[in-house]
């Protein structure tokens, strides 16, 4: 196997040849209303990040638009209840260039934008962003450096948006029973599985 890895650009282009015209001219530096449209719609999205401990690839969610465009350069997102790891937050304080990829329901192409972001505390701007009386601890400003819309080869094949398709949770090992694994036992699946839900509605946000 070790003899067929590709090790230098000249050939993985000479592998896959040149970039198509369209692929290259859909990219842009800004938010063309087109491609906002995408984000207003989008009700979920995933933060990659890249700082001194290694990536990070971030589901994040809310009702659709819940990225707010700012103007054509400049969004804003906040970061909702989750974990305290903050994996992405670390990275971005080392590393601020981060890469979004939005989904909307239903719609095979994906939007990416790439871009720089810095982590705000503004009283004012968090209190914007508050559901149900509580603020987020903090908010991403995303200074946008690139755009472009993803075709829908990767959805049509995963077949992502075909009920047919759809696993029932109990098809999978629950979080408990991963825990437990994982946990050598120290973490009771049974218990964690039976108050999971009343957590989560608790503390959506």
């Amino acid at each position: 196997m070790a003899d067929h890895i590709i090790h230098d650009l000249a050939a993985l282009e000479a592998l896959y040849g040149e970039v198509n015209e369209v692929s290259a001219l859909k990219e842009i530096g800004y938010l063309h209303p087109h491609y906002a449209a995408f984000i207003e719609a989008s009700p979920f999205a995933v933060l990659a990040t890249a700082g001194e401990h290694g990536l990070d690839a971030s589901p994040r969610g809310d009702a659709a638009g819940f990225v707010e465009i700012v103007d054509d350069r400049t969004l804003l997102m906040a970061d909702r209840r989750g974990n305290n790891r903050i994996d992405s937050l670390r990275n971005i304080l080392a590393n601020p260039q981060v890469a979004l990829l939005f989904l909307v329901p239903g719609i095979g192409e994906t939007l990416r934008v790439n871009g720089r972001a810095e982590i705000s505390v503004d009283p004012g701007l968090l209190e914007r962003f508050a559901v149900a009386g509580k603020c987020p601890r903090s908010m991403l400003v995303i200074h946008i450096e690139s755009v472009f819309f993803q075709c829908s080869r990767a959805l049509i094949r995963s077949e992502l948006w075909n009920p047919a398709r759809h696993l029932p949770r109990s098809a999978l090992p629950s979080t408990g029973q991963m825990l437990a694994a994982v946990t050598d036992q120290r973490i009771d699946g049974e218990t964690y599985d039976r108050e999971l839900p009343p957590r989560l509605k608790a503390t959506l946000y």
